[in-house]
């Protein structure tokens, strides 16, 4: 039987990314509806593919506790439970789905890698819409377009990003690993 053990060097990614996630949300453009357009998508695309699957799943579910606990490390310096359960609480649950989606695709190939950083726009979209939509007693039609609709453009650009960054910073990341093991 395989044990995946987390080591301490892990943890210590796990935590900085959840931090990078933390700084990234501050990047964020109001919108209509409540529902921000921030840079924290990036960055727990970027914590799937570089940490993995799990370890980017874990990134942003500890991004998701300590702001419930209250810490302001959502986008606009919110935190607590409010935010988690509020309008945007699908969005901000369904993180842990979008960087384990990023994680798979990028273990397997770089085909994939576009194809996981898609399903995980994807299930964030569809938590999200869907919760939304039952908070504010909206249609899922109404709540498509006030959720999803005006942010496709920028999170293709997003995925692009992740997908083309992610792809360059493993590469430098295995060749330093690769050259450190060397000497």
């Amino acid at each position: 039987m395989k044990q995946n053990k987390i080591s301490t060097h892990d943890l210590c990614k796990v935590g900085l990314f959840a931090a990078i996630i933390a700084v990234m949300a501050q990047i964020a453009i109001p919108m209509p509806y409540g529902v921000p357009m921030t840079l924290q998508t990036l960055a727990i695309a970027l914590a799937g593919i570089l940490l993995g699957a799990k370890r980017g799943a874990l990134a942003a579910v500890l991004y998701i506790l300590i702001g419930a606990a209250g810490v302001p490390v959502f986008a606009n310096f919110t935190g607590g439970l409010g935010i988690v359960f509020g309008p945007t609480g699908g969005f901000i649950l369904s993180f842990p789905l979008l960087a384990l989606a990023a994680g798979l695709g990028a273990e397997k190939s770089n085909t994939t890698l576009w194809i996981g950083l898609a399903a995980g726009t994807l299930f964030n979209y569809l938590c999200g819409v869907i919760y939304f939509s039952i908070y504010t007693s909206n249609d899922l039609l109404t709540s498509f377009s006030a959720c999803v609709l005006f942010f496709i453009p920028t999170d293709v650009i997003k995925i692009i990003i992740a997908g083309l960054a992610g792809m360059k910073m493993q590469m430098i990341l295995q060749t330093e690993t690769t050259t450190r093991s060397n000497t």
